[in-house]
């Protein structure tokens, strides 16, 4: 059963029973190089914010909540309109969205270099099509919604410095977008992998990428993740 089968059920339902997974193989992760010193400017405020969409949301937001720098995350939807932006509608594959988490850092502590690389590095198979794993469907797609001109330099210099040097078997597919647009999932979303551990799939897709980047990016990592406030205010 895909993750989005398993919606039938409810959420806590599925962290209750423990809802198998098909047999798929686990995310594995790679040590990248790291991104052209050039490829951004020199950090002169403590607050920026990012948009990175690859498969699950509810794993790429476990991954950023981890790393040190990044001080709130939110999953929600971004590449469609804002009435289309929910998650049964999304997840019939035609609303233009992805799934996607909004990253707010301090770049004096964390660049968005840095978060490309852990993103292309542990999140995600940045060389799959409209898929990550056991999850398929143009909503599981791959995409960096940039919103600066510097995030968008940064993005395209580190991917094309990527492909240049083979770092994957297959090119990347990951898209470059400028965000016109993101928009905050439901509530039993946010903190999905934080609150249910035990779940099946956060066991088997999520839960290996907190150790790879641990092992890879120990100086970026830290141990208790920052969690989301939900939007009624509650975690």
């Amino acid at each position: 059963m895909t993750r989005s089968g398993m919606f039938g059920l409810s959420l806590i339902a599925m962290s209750a029973l423990g809802v198998a997974c098909q047999a798929a193989e686990p995310p594995s992760a790679i040590h990248l190089p790291a991104p052209p010193v050039t490829a951004e400017a020199a950090a002169t405020t403590h607050h920026a914010s990012a948009v990175f969409a690859g498969g699950c949301f509810w794993g790429v937001q476990s991954v950023f909540q981890h790393i040190n720098g990044v001080t709130a995350t939110r999953v929600g939807y971004d590449g469609g309109a804002k009435d289309t932006a929910d998650y049964e509608t999304v997840s019939g594959g035609d609303t233009g969205h992805a799934e996607s988490v909004e990253v707010e850092y301090d770049p004096t502590r964390v660049s968005y270099a840095t978060l490309m690389r852990i993103f292309f590095s542990v999140a995600l198979d940045p060389t799959q099509v409209n898929k990550q794993f056991p999850d398929s469907g143009s909503q599981y797609r791959s995409v960096l919604f940039t919103r600066t001109p510097e995030q968008a330099t940064a993005a395209h210099a580190y991917i094309q410095q990527l492909n240049v040097a083979h770092v994957f078997a297959r090119a990347i597919a990951t898209q470059i977008v400028p965000d016109h647009g993101f928009y905050s999932a439901e509530d039993d979303h946010q903190n999905f992998a934080a609150r249910y551990p035990e779940n099946s799939y956060i066991a088997t897709y999520d839960a290996p990428r907190i150790e790879a980047l641990k092992m890879l990016y120990g100086a970026n990592y830290r141990d208790r993740p920052i969690l989301t406030l939900a939007a009624t205010g509650g975690t």
